[in-house]
């Protein structure tokens, strides 16, 4: 029987409590196995559509006829598009551009990107996913992989889509074209560093 104090000073006798359980460690993983970013994909034919627009995960898991997931090594960048709709045509159109994360990293959580990533770009509303639709496809065009394109041009071009905005009033959307050029020097101050 153990012993303990009350408020007023005295020594009662308590009935002793069984101990806590012990934690329950974390499985191990496998060593110098680097944490990986997994990201929800999902098809429903007319309704919605979760889908990589460039990427190149480390592997893909089908879950079921509708659903996947795609699997990303760190500092991975990749773009999801989500299109969804009803039956009286289309309610959201919404384009993020993000990178994996390393274990050291501050990540965003983001519904279907496990454990989080870094947000580099996001577009909501047709006009500016097509808008940045049409820059990948451009840049794609030039023969350059839209995965290796630098993070501070996503950055960039995402400030200037939260910047403008429609109407009638607005200016055009203007936004900055990457270059074969600016690709090469982002080549060579990588290989530099």
């Amino acid at each position: 029987m153990s012993m303990h104090t009350t408020p007023d000073g005295t020594v009662a006798p308590s009935a002793s409590h069984p101990p806590l359980p012990h934690p329950v460690p974390l499985q191990p993983s496998p060593v110098g196995s680097p944490p990986l970013t997994r990201v929800s994909l999902a098809y429903v034919h007319q309704r919605f559509n979760l889908y990589l627009r460039f990427g190149q995960p480390e592997h893909t898991v089908q879950l079921d006829h509708w659903r996947r997931c795609a699997v990303f090594k760190p500092l991975a960048m990749f773009c999801r598009v989500r299109w969804q709709a009803n039956d009286h045509g289309t309610t959201l159109w919404q384009l993020m551009v993000l990178q994996a994360g390393t274990p050291l990293d501050t990540l965003q959580r983001l519904p279907g990107v496990r454990p989080g990533a870094r947000l580099l770009l996001h577009a909501e509303g047709e006009l500016k996913v097509r808008a940045v639709l049409q820059q990948i496809d451009a840049i794609e065009a030039q023969g350059i992989d839209a995965c290796t394109v630098t993070p501070a041009y996503w950055g960039t071009l995402g400030n200037r889509l939260a910047a403008w905005t429609s109407g009638p009033s607005a200016a055009p959307l203007q936004l900055p074209a990457y270059t074969a050029e600016r690709h090469a020097s982002l080549r060579t101050t990588r290989a530099l560093s």
